[in-house]
């Protein structure tokens, strides 16, 4: 009765192990992020080379670095969770062969008292004694029979032992896989956190070299935050353009077709109606048919915009920053794209409507819109389209200027708005 318990309880725990198991899903979906991981860590580190030694690129040294960095957590926390799931596929397996071995001893233990018992019966005489002892033919029948099932009984006992033998070897075999899995995870562990750690040395030497250009860099800064406002300004004054167009062809479109005024019925009571609040009325702007479609493309397609130029990283990131144990820092209204020279072509990410081509101090700046989506790349050495003009993906409008602030490459401002509202271009851009 004890041993019946006891399989049973095994069997729960097997159960709810089982269950805790993650997914196979998971598993693939792990080695998929670390594939990714380690392809953005070798393309950052392709354009540390490409840049590195470059005095004028110390700010987009940091920013790749930092960033790098931040990809190598992410690295050894995948593989943190890998290890994780190692050790519960081992608990498992462990759960599993201490049955397996329950199970045998218990085979083993019903197969020698059926030895036994054959062995005190195993005279001709005691079985011709079973078969004759019998009532009746039939009751005969039934006894020779009862021998053939149990002699069937015995050779199943065998195979069953055999089988469950095989089974119990092979996942000892398994076990000692995934512990030499585990073993191996761990050394890549270990080599993981001393490249974090030359990284982390690498970076405290950049920032370094920063501190002692502080005051240059401020300088520069300075003239990117006037720049910055002057191009915002513009942003927002052609946005409001945009919008009180909208209004104004909205108000004719309702002037020209009124609602019908449905008379009041003589003696009817006039329902209660509650107006909203001024403030609550609902925006028309940019809710016409072709923009609605056009808001809903852009939406489906969020993270999966091509990037305004072939090849570029991310030197400023989106909103406010600040570089560690120094007073450089900023607002970034979008995110700054730096290229290897200038002249590489920028490209929309959408389908659009140019509303605007302007200019932003020496350089120039385009402006599309996609339904109530705007999208803005500045700092262009020159244009290649107009305003009013329909744009499709990955249509050249421009090129990139050189780099005013170090002097070397090109760098492109990108912003994204929703309406009158600056949002961070990167999750929207495909990696």
């Amino acid at each position: 009765m004890r041993k019946i318990i006891f399989l049973v309880i095994s069997l729960i725990t097997l159960a709810a192990g089982l269950q805790a198991q993650p997914p196979v899903e998971d598993k693939t979906q792990l080695e998929k992020e670390r594939q990714e991981i380690q392809k953005e860590i070798k393309e950052i580190q392709d354009l540390q080379n490409k840049v590195k030694g470059q005095k004028k690129q110390i700010v987009g040294q940091y920013n790749l670095i930092k960033r790098k960095i931040e990809l190598q957590n992410r690295y050894i926390a995948n593989i943190n969770k890998e290890l994780r799931f190692i050790d519960d596929d081992i608990y498992l397996s462990n759960v599993e062969i201490f049955r397996l071995g329950r199970q045998l001893d218990t085979l083993k233990a019903q197969y020698a008292r059926s030895v036994v018992y054959a062995y005190k019966n195993r005279s001709t005489y005691d079985f011709l004694n079973f078969i004759f002892s019998a009532n009746s033919f039939n009751d005969a029948i039934k006894r020779v029979a009862y021998l053939k099932s149990y002699r069937s009984f015995r050779e199943q006992q065998v195979n069953t032992i055999k089988e469950t033998q095989a089974k119990l070897a092979k996942r000892k075999d398994e076990q000692l896989g995934k512990k030499k899995k585990k073993d191996v995870t761990l050394q890549h562990q270990t080599e993981q956190v001393k490249v974090l750690d030359v990284q982390k040395k690498e970076k405290d030497e950049i920032l370094t070299s920063l501190k002692s250009k502080e005051k240059e860099l401020e300088k520069q800064l300075a003239v990117k935050k006037k720049r910055d406002r002057d191009l915002q300004n513009a942003i927002a004054a052609i946005v409001r353009r945009v919008i009180d167009a909208e209004k104004k062809k909205a108000a004719d479109e309702a002037a020209r077709n009124p609602k019908p005024v449905i008379p009041a019925t003589p003696g009817a009571v006039t329902p209660n109606i509650k107006t909203k609040p001024s403030s609550e009325k609902t925006n028309v702007v940019f809710n016409s048919e072709a923009d609605l479609k056009l808001n809903a493309s852009f939406e489906t397609n969020k993270n999966k915009l091509p990037w305004p130029v072939d090849q570029g990283y991310v030197c400023t990131h989106f909103g406010s920053y600040q570089i560690e144990n120094t007073k450089i820092k900023g607002d970034n209204a979008g995110i700054t794209i730096c290229t290897q020279q200038p002249g590489v072509n920028v490209k929309t990410v959408f389908d659009g409507e140019v509303v605007a081509v302007f200019n932003v101090g020496d350089t120039k700046a385009v402006m599309v819109r996609h339904g109530k989506y705007f999208t803005v790349y500045s700092n262009l050495s020159g244009t290649s389209t107009s305003k009013g003009s329909n744009v499709k993906t990955g249509q050249v409008i421009g090129k990139v200027a050189a780099d005013e602030d170090d002097g070397e490459g090109g760098k492109l401002e990108f912003v994204l708005m929703i309406e009158n509202k600056n949002v961070n271009p990167e999750p929207w851009l495909r990696r």
